[in-house]
This record gives structure tokens, C-alpha cells and sequence, in this order.
């Protein structure tokens, strides 16, 4: 009976060690996408470079440097170019942190659950006293 307790408590203390660890690393994990969503054309984007979009300026010399000679857009052009560019950037950010957001806060809520459950089952595993006493 006593080597079953002792598994028993093995296995409780294991999840709770584990749900602290999960809960330290989702924890940390919700900082990133919250900048990200505070400031999305800063963010960074995992789908190679491109032009910088934090300023039209900026978006149009790099755009004029990568065009052909005889072929460099007019302003107008350039502008709608900028536009939608950004949007979209704004839009795959914005999709990304809360994807993250939402993995980091149900990792989170899964690990508060699993260390309540058994920390509250280990207090009850330590209130039981055994049916038989130990055997010398």
C-alpha cells in the first residue's frame, strides 16, 4: 500500500513541476506578441525582408533601387504600392501575435488547471491515513 502512495505522490509532484515550468515559459511568451501588436510594422517577419514599411520615404528609395532604370513608378503609384503593402503587414502581425497570444494564454490556463488539480489531490493523498499500519 505504501509503494503505491509513494508512486502516487512521484507522479503528482511530477505534474505540478511540470506545470510550473509551462507556466514560467507561456508566461514569458506573452511579451513578444504584445509588442508586436503595439507596433507591427517594427515586428519582425519570418517570410524573408522586404522593403521597410515604417515610412513612405523609406519605402519609396528602396522601392526606386530595386526598379529597373527606365521603369520607376510615379508617386500615386507608389503611394497605393505603400498602402497595401503595409496593410498587409499589419494584418499577418496582428494574425501571428494573436495566434501566439491565444497558444501562451491556453498553455497557461492548462497548467494552472493541472497544478490545481493535483497539488489539492496530493493535500487529500497527505490527510489519509492508511487502513493498516506498518508492518515492522
Amino acid at each position: 500500500m505504501e509503494r503505491k502512495n509513494r508512486i502516487a505522490r512521484i507522479y503528482g509532484y511530477a505534474v505540478c513541476l511540470v506545470s510550473v515550468v509551462t507556466f514560467l515559459i507561456a508566461g514569458a511568451n506573452l511579451f513578444s506578441p504584445l509588442f508586436d501588436l503595439t507596433d507591427p510594422l517594427h515586428a519582425p517577419l519570418y517570410g524573408g525582408p522586404g522593403p521597410s514599411l515604417a515610412s513612405f520615404e523609406t519605402y519609396k528609395l528602396e522601392v526606386i533601387k530595386q526598379a529597373p532604370k527606365n521603369h520607376v513608378p510615379d508617386d500615386e503609384t507608389l503611394r497605393a504600392m505603400y498602402a497595401a503593402a503595409r496593410e498587409e503587414r499589419i494584418q499577418i502581425v496582428r494574425h501571428r501575435a494573436l495566434n501566439q497570444l491565444t497558444a501562451s494564454i491556453l498553455s497557461l490556463l492548462t497548467a494552472v488547471f493541472l497544478f490545481s488539480f493535483h497539488w489539492i489531490w496530493l493535500r487529500r493523498l497527505d490527510r489519509e491515513k492508511p487502513s493498516h499500519p506498518p508492518q515492522s
